[in-house]
């Protein structure tokens, strides 16, 4: 297995109908935790009409007033919901607050419930819209700081006459740009544009007969294969793999009751392709710490990268989630080769995630 060294963790932000403040409080608590451990990144999902986080840049905007260096980060943006210019203005502005920490995922294609907010979203009909990787372009666009009109066109405000152009400018934004990929097709989109690549515990298009973890690692293996033969970007290809990884070395025993019956319910999900698209589904890592080491080691995508995503269940409490980033910080990640953070907050801004040579 290649030396680990980055290790990040993305959270579901759940929260009580009645609470929403608590369950965002806690979720803006554990990245603080997290930094504290020396953890590189701090994740969030985007989800519409759940119990989570909603609007992922307004989130993190407040995250980055609570932490010092760990990257915030949102996997992913359903950008078919999505105004590039006005998405690009929020994301610049969590971005400048942040000291230059966002690393932003979105993804294209419809996206899920439009058939109960699609009308909501976009004042009418919907089903016209445009839900392709053109929206990811047109955001891309907008996050390059180039001006608007020709070189004499100026706008006017009180005590300021400027060329115009989407503000805040976020320099580097547009470089920490990811794109959630599940299959070959979109990795080689990603790829071509020079965008990172975050791929997880889902793939699409293997095998009709596929199944289990030498068939998922296969079909994800081809998946990154096609993003670095593709890649055109100025530096090197960026892979963030997510895994759901749970330690239950620190847990009581109704907790590692619990963490086993979530595996069970799970398991059978990943001994076939499903549906049209032949979605792949990973196996869970759960157990001791020493097992899921031995798991890691004979993942063979895991071996082709340097940076890890740990994918915090959904249906965990947050103090599971601190009982997890514990084990993983202090049990797994530095058999790994992951030297950590400095565990205070204070060291430099890691680099985005890159992938193995």
């Amino acid at each position: 297995m290649t030396t680990l060294s980055t290790i990040a963790f993305l959270t579901p932000g759940n929260y009580d109908d009645a609470r929403p403040e608590q369950g965002l409080e806690d979720t803006l608590a554990l990245f603080e935790h997290g930094e504290r451990l020396g953890y590189d990144g701090a994740w969030v999902r985007q989800r519409h009409l759940e119990h989570g986080v909603s609007s992922a840049p307004v989130f993190l905007a407040a995250a980055s007033q609570r932490t010092r260096r760990i990257r915030l980060g949102i996997g992913v943006i359903p950008i078919g919901y999505e105004s590039p210019f006005r998405l690009a203005e929020d994301l610049s502005t969590a971005d400048v607050l942040s000291g230059g920490r966002l690393e932003v995922g979105v993804s294209a294609g419809r996206p899920p419930h439009v058939e109960l907010i699609g009308e909501r979203v976009f004042d009418g009909d919907w089903s016209g819209q445009d839900f392709s990787h053109a929206r990811v372009d047109r955001l891309l666009e907008n996050l390059s700081g180039e001006f608007l009109g020709d070189a004499d066109t100026v706008i006017h405000s009180p005590g300021n006459v400027q060329r115009p152009r989407l503000q805040p400018h976020a320099a580097g934004l547009r470089d920490r740009i990811w794109i959630g990929a599940g299959s070959a097709r979109s990795a080689e989109w990603a790829a071509e544009r020079g965008l990172g690549l975050l791929t997880g515990n889902i793939v699409s298009g293997g095998p009709v007969d596929a199944g289990g973890p030498a068939a998922f690692g296969a079909t994800q293996l081809e998946v990154l294969a096609r993003y670095r033969d593709g890649y055109r970007g100025a530096g090197r290809p960026r892979v963030a793999l997510g895994r759901v990884i749970v330690p239950t070395d620190g847990a009581d025993r109704a907790t590692r009751a619990k963490y086993a019956e979530y595996r069970a319910s799970r398991e059978e999900r990943t001994r076939l392709a499903h549906g049209e698209r032949l979605t792949q589904f990973a196996p869970d890592l759960i157990g001791t710490a020493e097992q899921i080491l031995e798991q890691l080691a004979a993942d063979a995508v895991v071996s082709d990268v340097t940076d890890l995503r740990l994918e915090l269940p959904y249906e965990f409490s947050v103090d599971d989630y601190r009982q997890i980033l514990d084990d993983v910080a202090r049990l797994v990640a530095p058999e790994l080769g992951w030297a950590g953070g400095d565990g205070r907050g204070e060291g430099v801004a890691s680099t985005p995630v890159t992938a193995a040579a």
